[in-house]
Formats: C-alpha cells, sequence, structure tokens
C-alpha cells in the first residue's frame, strides 16, 4: 500500500516495523506495516498523528482477519508513493464497512492497535515481553549474525537502536494483550505473509 494512503504511523510503528524484523527472517510479518516504505519511516514528522488506543473486541480482530484479503487485493495494485484516487478510497471504505467496520479509518486505528500490541511479542515463545525487549533480542540476534555482510548488520542496528530511542507508547488496554496473544498466530499469518 502506498504510504500516502495510511496515516503517517508514530514513533510506535516504526518500533513496531522494527520488531517485525524476527518475524520477517521466519517468513511472517504484518503486511500494513509492509505498506509504509522505509523512506517514509524515517521521515515521519515529529508531530505525526498519535495513535487513538482503544480497547479491541473478538468482533474487531475477526473483522481484520476476514478484511485482510479483500484490503490486500486492492492496495497491492497500488503504485508505490502514490495518493490514492476517490475511487480507491472508496473500495476501501466499502471492505472495510462489509467486515463491520465504519469507515477504513475505523479500520487501519484497529489494525494500528493489534500492531502496537504484537509489537511486544517475543515471536519464539509468542509471549508478550513490552516492544524495548523485543527490539533488545533482535539487537543480539543480528550481534551474533556471523552469516550478514557488515553493511547490512550496520544498517539493521542502526535502525533497531533508532527504534530503541523512540519508543512504543505502552499498551493503555491491557486486555488486549490477552486478546491479540489469543489471535496471535492467525494475525501474524494474516497481517504479515507478505512482509519479506
Amino acid at each position: 500500500m502506498p504510504a500516502l494512503l495510511r496515516p503517517a504511523l508514530t514513533a510506535f510503528g516504526v518500533a513496531c516495523l522494527v520488531s517485525v524484523t524476527a518475524l520477517a527472517s521466519s517468513g511472517t510479518a504484518f503486511a500494513q506495516a509492509k505498506q509504509q516504505p522505509a523512506p517514509a519511516q524515517q521521515a515521519a514528522p515529529a508531530q505525526a498523528p498519535t495513535l487513538k488506543q482503544m480497547a479491541l473486541t473478538d468482533k474487531q480482530l475477526d473483522g481484520v482477519l476476514a478484511a485482510q484479503k479483500d484490503m490486500d487485493a486492492i492496495t497491492e495494485k497500488l503504485p508505490e508513493n502514490t495518493a490514492p484516487d476517490a475511487k480507491v478510497i472508496a473500495q476501501l471504505d466499502g471492505v472495510a464497512k462489509k467486515h463491520g467496520f465504519a469507515s477504513y479509518d475505523d479500520y487501519n486505528n484497529v489494525v494500528d492497535n493489534i500492531s502496537l500490541v504484537l509489537g511486544g511479542f517475543d515471536p519464539a515463545t509468542k509471549k508478550y515481553v513490552g516492544n524495548d525487549a523485543v527490539i533488545k533480542s533482535q539487537i543480539a540476534q543480528v550481534e551474533a549474525d556471523k552469516k550478514m555482510p557488515a553493511k547490512d548488520k550496520k544498517e539493521a542496528l542502526d535502525e533497531l537502536n533508532q527504534a530503541l530511542k523512540t519508543p512504543a507508547p505502552a499498551v493503555e488496554n491491557k486486555a488486549n494483550i490477552d486478546l491479540v496473544g489469543k489471535y496471535y498466530d492467525k494475525l501474524v499469518a494474516a497481517l504479515g505473509d507478505d512482509q519479506n
């Protein structure tokens, strides 16, 4: 999905995206995260919109899972870094409404809340440990990787260290952690199959 299609992610988005690195190496990550190109992430203005945190429901998570295939079918056809036209926005709104959301913006807010929580899950244990712990674990993995080219290693470490400097907001609705944990495998499969 072009960067202009989704609202700019706050610092949590960069941290969540970086936390996806470990998932991407195992073949899973978040499709929504994939759709935010790296230059747009790094150029995110300091006054980027703040995530409107909400208490998630089973119905919302089911809606995201059901809508993902239709959303991907629309967004995969869009050229990178191109603003969507009214027709595309109408299609995305239609898919969102079909799956129980008030609008595409409502759908995105739910996905962003899910991503905030998923960013704190250790992909190895599938347990919530917090975003900083996930990033620190990834730093250790990258540092220990003897096969990674030096240039790639430096870039990855720079991104991970930057993510530590711009921490994700705390999850305000602690019940979201248990709910996302309940759907963890399905969410990673649905939202992350094309990250790599």
